[in-house]
């Protein structure tokens, strides 16, 4: 009987390196598929692909698999760069992992490995898929300080059918102490950071290369003037530093952005009433099972990846849009990021944050962006 063949993305990293390994030892007929999904200014010094592949490839030879490399980065430039681009442009804070991850690592990447005759694909994700009455769901790692589910929410039913997470039941300390054992090369590789397949690079200059300044006031929430930005597209909601404000008392918090008036609002003190918002719209809706959650019913949702779940309720839901409601107010709410929702440890799915909505009189209107 032919073994199963199995597609992973090998990125160079400890994680996709023994998830590859786990497949090869449960019997299937591994390949490895290293995507180079960036090319623009692909240096040493912030973009560690050449490094990475070498890593793929030493990691390859060690486990006995044939690994790939192919490019993607017309791809992710078109269906993922643009849109982050776009959303910075409007003065939000996108996530492209998050799109990354249904555009490129979960479809470019799944039709392909369909492409070399492969049932599924792979990757070092900590996340799980359950099948329950032939649908499936996305849950939580067993890991829940590196669970990923998060980043994979946009996943539809056909992408979940054909994908595996090797690592979804195992702890990363367990992840890293295999490696060691395996005499793998990337067993103390450090875990990547920074934008989705561009790397660790100075955030403020690498945007500046694409999309001009363009300066303006920054204002207290009673709309007086203490202070200049060089383009909204550098501050998110929440931000302490950087904003370039001293003086006496509490620091200062970037609270709203008038995109009409070019406008960074600020406010001093971490619990100030305009950093808090009882609601959010979210838009560009996706739900794992292909349903819309059920409204009045008590559920969790994150509006950034490290928060705790927030009890909430999913309202007003429609084919375009949706208001998740907290129980208690929540810090910070960006939009442009995304709202996941989730029951229990099932993820749900969920949106694109599209705007707070803030406690009763906590922020002017226009300057809620």
């Amino acid at each position: 009987m032919a073994k199963q063949k199995i597609v992973v993305g090998l990125s160079g990293g400890v994680d996709s390196s023994v998830a590859a390994w786990l497949l090869k030892e449960q019997g299937f007929e591994v390949i490895g598929l290293f995507m180079k999904n960036w090319e623009d200014d692909d240096d040493e010094e912030y973009c560690s692909s050449r490094q990475d592949l070498i890593d793929a490839v030493s990691v390859a030879d060690i486990i006995g698999i044939d690994v790939e490399s192919v490019n993607f980065s017309a791809e992710y430039k078109e269906r993922v760069f643009s849109n982050f681009l776009t959303e910075y442009k409007a003065g939000r804070t996108p996530n492209p992992d998050v799109l990354c991850n249904a555009e490129i690592k979960f479809r470019s990447f799944l039709d392909h490995a369909v492409d070399l005759g492969a049932g599924a694909i792979a990757t070092g994700h900590y996340a799980q898929v359950r099948e329950t009455d032939g649908r499936f769901e996305l849950l939580k790692a067993e890991d829940g300080t590196k669970d990923q589910s998060y980043f994979l929410h946009r996943l539809n039913q056909e992408q979940l059918s054909r994908t595996r997470f090797p690592l979804g039941q195992m702890y990363k300390r367990d992840v890293r102490e295999l490696a060691k054992k395996l005499g793998l090369p990337n067993c103390e590789k450090k875990d990547s950071t920074g934008i989705c397949f561009i790397g660790e690079r100075p955030f403020r200059e690498f945007l500046g290369r694409y999309l001009p300044d363009r300066p303006g006031d920054i204002t207290t929430i009673d709309g007086d003037t203490i202070g200049a930005h060089n383009g909204l597209m550098y501050y998110t909601i929440g931000q302490r530093h950087g904003i370039g404000i001293g003086g006496e008392g509490q620091p200062w918090y970037v609270a709203g952005k008038d995109i009409d008036a070019n406008r960074l609002v600020v406010v001093q003190g971490h619990d100030h009433p305009a950093l808090l918002s009882s609601a959010l719209v979210a838009s560009d809706l996706s739900w794992v099972s292909g349903a819309v959650p059920h409204t009045h019913w008590v559920y969790g949702a994150k509006t950034r990846y490290r928060q705790k779940d927030a009890p909430c309720a999913v309202e007003s839901v429609d084919q375009v849009s949706c208001e998740v409601r907290f129980a208690e107010p929540q810090w910070a709410v960006t939009p442009g990021q995304s709202a996941v929702v989730y029951e229990s440890r099932v993820c749900l799915g969920g949106g694109i944050i599209e705007h707070a909505i803030p406690l009763d009189d906590a922020l002017p209107a226009r300057s809620a962006a």
